[in-house]
């Protein structure tokens, strides 16, 4: 029998291409995104800070911290998800997102929870 670890947050990443709210003639290409974040550890954490590294495809870096997400510090207990959708505007068709969340567990421990890469890209860029 396998021991849960005590600290386990999966994050899962949809992307879309926003074209209504995009210029491309303007270098204006706005993407959005929906994370879902389960919790498959075994202690509750609440999900304190953020932080994403955007990156176009010119190999311009934003860099982003902030409390929480969406204007909420989710609290997960063992086994619950919170999902949220927000955006990024690039300045190129294609551009990557990563970061980590920070958190905080119910025994006063911080830890990090990445934030594997993920593409934004708008239809047909790439082949």
């Amino acid at each position: 029998m396998s021991k849960t670890p005590k600290h386990d947050i999966k994050i899962d990443v949809e992307t879309s291409f926003l074209a209504e709210q995009s210029r491309p003639d303007a270098g204006h290409y706005v993407f959005g995104y929906t994370i879902t974040i389960h919790n498959k550890g075994s202690i509750p954490a609440r999900l304190i800070n953020r932080h994403w590294i955007i990156t176009d495809a010119n190999g311009k870096e934003e860099e982003v911290r902030g409390e929480g997400v969406v204007g909420e510090k989710p609290y997960l207990k063992p086994g619950q998800q919170y999902r949220y959708s927000s955006g990024a505007v690039l300045e190129t068709p294609v551009g990557a997102m990563q970061g980590d969340y920070e958190m905080l567990d119910d025994q006063g421990e911080l830890f990090l929870a990445p934030i594997p890469a993920f593409s934004l890209q708008m239809p047909n860029a790439v082949n």
